[in-house]
C-alpha cells in the first residue's frame, strides 16, 4: 500500500489543515488581523474551507502543484482515449482521493485529541491537589 499512496504528502496535508484551521487562529491575534485585511471573498473561502474534505481537495491540488508528487501513483497516466483532458482529470481525481484520506486523518486526530485532553486536564487537577495538600501539611 505504501507504494501506491504517498503517505508523506498526506501527513503534510493533514498538518497544513490542522495548522491553518485549528492552531493559528488561537496563537494570538495576529492571524485574525491578517485574515481581516484579506478581501472579503478570501475571508469567506477561509471560513467555508474548514471542512477537512473541502480543504483537503485544495490542499491536495496545491501540494501536487508545489511538489510534483502524486498522491496515488496510478493516476500519473490515464488511458489515451481521454486525450488532452487526461492531465487535468488525473489531477482532479488524485485531489479527490487525497481529500477523502485528509478528512479521515483530521477527524482521527481530532477524535484522539479529546480523550488525551481530558487525561491531561485530570493530571493537572491531580497535581494541583497534591501540591495544595503538601503545602497544607
Amino acid at each position: 500500500m505504501t507504494d501506491v499512496l504517498n503517505i508523506p504528502t498526506l501527513i503534510l496535508g493533514v498538518s497544513l489543515h490542522m495548522l491553518l484551521w485549528e492552531h493559528l487562529p488561537h496563537w494570538g491575534t495576529w492571524f485574525s488581523r491578517l485574515l481581516g485585511v484579506l478581501p472579503r471573498p478570501l475571508q469567506t473561502l477561509y471560513e467555508q474551507w474548514r471542512c477537512p474534505y473541502c480543504a483537503g481537495f485544495w490542499i491536495g491540488l496545491l501540494l501536487h502543484a508545489v511538489t510534483g508528487q502524486w498522491f496515488i501513483a496510478g493516476f500519473v497516466q490515464l488511458p489515451e482515449f481521454w486525450g488532452p483532458a487526461a492531465v487535468p482529470l488525473s489531477w482532479f481525481i488524485d485531489a479527490l482521493a487525497f481529500a477523502a484520506l485528509n478528512k479521515f486523518g483530521v477527524l482521527t486526530l481530532t477524535a484522539l485529541a479529546y480523550p488525551a485532553m481530558l487525561g491531561h486536564q485530570a493530571k493537572e487537577e491531580f497535581m494541583a491537589k497534591m501540591s495544595a495538600k503538601s503545602t497544607d501539611d
